[in-house]
């Protein structure tokens, strides 16, 4: 039987040539890009919001998350926001947040995380270069005039307009200078992972057929993989995966398993 480290039966063995190739692929990287979704952050404890996991208090995030819902329910909203930053601030990042984020800082080679959660766990986990999509749940802006607030607690700006998560809702359109700068990184990627996530959600997800357009090599590590070939598929969650592709990751001396 083939073991993996730390000892047991390898539930990835039956995947040892997809994840040598990838391996491979990202060691041979000039550019590497990771594109990540909700599938990234649930082995943490962080609900996807999808399923029996979508309802809270008997709302659908769908009608929560939209700039008509808080205008209509401020209080309502921000109520859903300051239960997820609890729930956010009790959960740690995993381990195969921990792997690419060592291999971000010590591999040598240029990288950069482009993310559609809005938690911070790559942050927390020690990734350097962090683009944020669909923003940040840590900070609120005000929703008059774009002013950044670090102050959860204030419910107001000082220009009067009242303050709001510094998400992205649904109908609202990403941050400009998140897009061009993700645009850039991924015209000048050679290897681009893409972890957990449904690429459904548009136009985030329009940025990883991009990198298939200008004939980057894909790695697409999901449960059940959604991308069209010449995709390299992986079929496995990022605590399980990310530990083996990203294998520099244990030069500090972590086991990957």
């Amino acid at each position: 039987m083939t073991g993996k480290p730390g000892g047991g039966d390898s539930p990835v063995s039956g995947r040892r040539g997809e994840i040598d190739r990838a391996t491979s692929l990202i060691e041979s990287a000039r550019n590497l890009v990771i594109f990540t979704g909700a599938g990234m952050s649930a082995e943490s404890g962080i609900p996807t919001f999808r399923g029996e996991d979508g309802l809270w208090q008997g709302y659908r995030p769908e009608h929560l998350a939209t700039p008509e819902a808080f205008e209509r329910s401020p209080e309502v909203v921000r109520s859903w926001y300051r239960w997820r930053r609890d729930l956010i601030e009790k959960v740690q990042p995993h381990r195969g947040h921990q792997a690419l984020a060592s291999w971000c800082l010590h591999s040598g080679k240029k990288s950069c995380v482009i993310t559609q959660n809005v938690d911070g766990l790559h942050q927390r986990s020690g990734c350097p270069d962090v683009i944020e999509l669909h923003g940040s749940i840590r900070h609120d802006r005000c929703h008059r005039c774009g002013q950044r607030a670090l102050d959860l607690d204030a419910v107001f700006c000082s220009c009067g307009g009242p303050l709001r998560p510094g998400v992205v809702w649904f109908g609202e359109p990403l941050p400009e200078a998140a897009v061009d700068r993700s645009l850039e990184q991924i015209d000048d990627c050679d290897v681009m992972v893409v972890i957990g996530t449904s690429a459904v959600v548009h136009p985030a997800a329009g940025m990883v057929f991009r990198a298939l357009e200008i004939g980057a090599s894909v790695i697409e590590v999901n449960p059940a993989p959604v991308l069209p070939a010449p995709v390299l598929h992986i079929s496995g969650t990022a605590k399980e995966i990310l530990p083996r592709i990203f294998s520099t990751g244990s030069v500090n001396g972590e086991n990957p398993a």
